[in-house]
């Protein structure tokens, strides 16, 4: 029970987005190149927790397949159908940005099952906490289109099922994905049962997507916390929107189970990013999170991977959420900082302000639903 779980599957790795430039096709003016969402920041993070030692430490556990009744949960059955017919044939968009190669729908669905495999290891005492390095990403999907990458949402699907299957009444969704975790507000927008919280770089992407007035609707008012940071925020700004926001509103949810969404595309060196987050910040903020779980829920966490796109230092930062999560420091150290001067722990004016013009929107729909405010 005291073991961190890992979950990966090769084939994870095998789901191929083609030849690309950053998110483009090649063609015009545009160089063929390597797509960002290709295996090689997943397969080089597997590589470094190996080679560390720390996964041979950690409790390894195989995904299943998830079923199409547990896609359903989320998703419309013509978009499945969709995935499934693109898979299978001639390959293609299944929106905006996601792509869908030979045999993508099967890896989707374990992909989607790995996370729901995590689910079920942390709620039946397997393990106190897992990380799934799933692929394709998931936080972008929509229930009829997918969308930046992701074809499944595999952590909006995941909750819906822990609700179902463990009657929990309280989960708390945190995405720290540099992009805005769309799909997953549109899953939970009108629901009170799932606080879903997405710290997120202002103006990125999805376009219009992630403003902090965007707070829910109906029974869900309140219940969705957009964190829109400025571009340069980094270890110093997100701990500062944790410590302000975050943490105060959870303890106010009480939440059965926490489920986060990470992309470790905030980083310093992340070419769809403008963050400056290091891996010693993703430390601390996995840290945090752990004890926010301590706090409310027997420290029953799971961490799903999300984007993250510079394949030299995605593996450091993700060595460092697992270091946190199994309370185990390798020898690995960060040998992108040394020297470098970036002022990643410094918090700046623009980033508390940001902050706390989100504290002066959210903190009135809770304290109109008669929470204790501290925000």
């Amino acid at each position: 029970m005291s073991k961190t779980g890992f979950i990966y599957d090769e084939s994870y790795f095998w789901h191929d987005t083609g030849n690309g430039a950053l998110h483009l096709p090649p063609g015009g003016w545009v160089q063929s190149y390597v797509h960002s969402e290709n295996p090689e920041t997943k397969r080089r993070f597997k590589n470094l927790l190996e080679r560390s030692g720390l996964l041979s430490q950690l409790q390894l556990i195989s995904p299943r397949v998830a079923s199409r009744d547990e896609v359903e949960l989320f998703h419309s059955p013509s978009y499945i159908d969709k995935v499934k017919e693109l898979s299978e044939t001639t390959g293609g968009d299944a929106g905006e940005f996601a792509i869908v190669g030979p045999g993508s729908y099967e890896i989707a669905l374990l992909a989607t099952g790995g996370a729901i495999t995590a689910v079920d290891a942390v709620m039946e005492r397997q393990v106190k906490n897992v990380y799934a390095l799933t692929r394709p990403p998931g936080h972008h999907a929509e229930a009829e289109k997918g969308k930046g990458f992701c074809l499944f949402n595999h952590i909006a699907i995941a909750a819906k099922y822990a609700k179902q299957k463990y009657n929990l009444e309280r989960i708390l969704i945190l995405d720290w994905d540099v992009h805005h975790g769309n799909g997953t507000e549109e899953a939970f927008y009108d629901d009170s049962s799932t606080l879903f919280i997405s710290m997120h770089q202002e103006y990125n992407y999805p376009k219009k997507s992630g403003i902090a007035e965007h707070s829910g609707r109906g029974e869900g008012k309140g219940y969705n916390v957009n964190i829109p940071l400025p571009a340069g925020t980094g270890n110093a700004g997100y701990m500062h929107a944790f410590k302000k926001i975050v943490e105060p509103i959870v303890d106010q949810f009480k939440p059965e189970l926490i489920l986060i969404s990470a992309g470790q595309d905030p980083s310093l060196y992340d070419p769809l990013g403008r963050m400056m987050v290091t891996a010693k910040g993703f430390y601390r903020f996995a840290e945090f999170m752990m004890e926010l779980a301590e706090r409310h829920c027997e420290g029953q966490l799971v961490v799903i991977h999300e984007g993250g796109y510079s394949a030299p230092y995605v593996p450091f930062c993700s060595l460092s959420i697992v270091e946190a999560m199994s309370g185990i420091k390798t020898a690995v150290e960060d040998p992108f900082i040394s020297g470098l001067g970036v002022p990643s722990d410094k918090l700046f004016s623009n980033q508390e302000e940001a902050i706390q013009r989100v504290i002066n929107h959210q903190s009135k729909f809770w304290e109109s639903l008669n929470c204790r405010s501290e925000i």
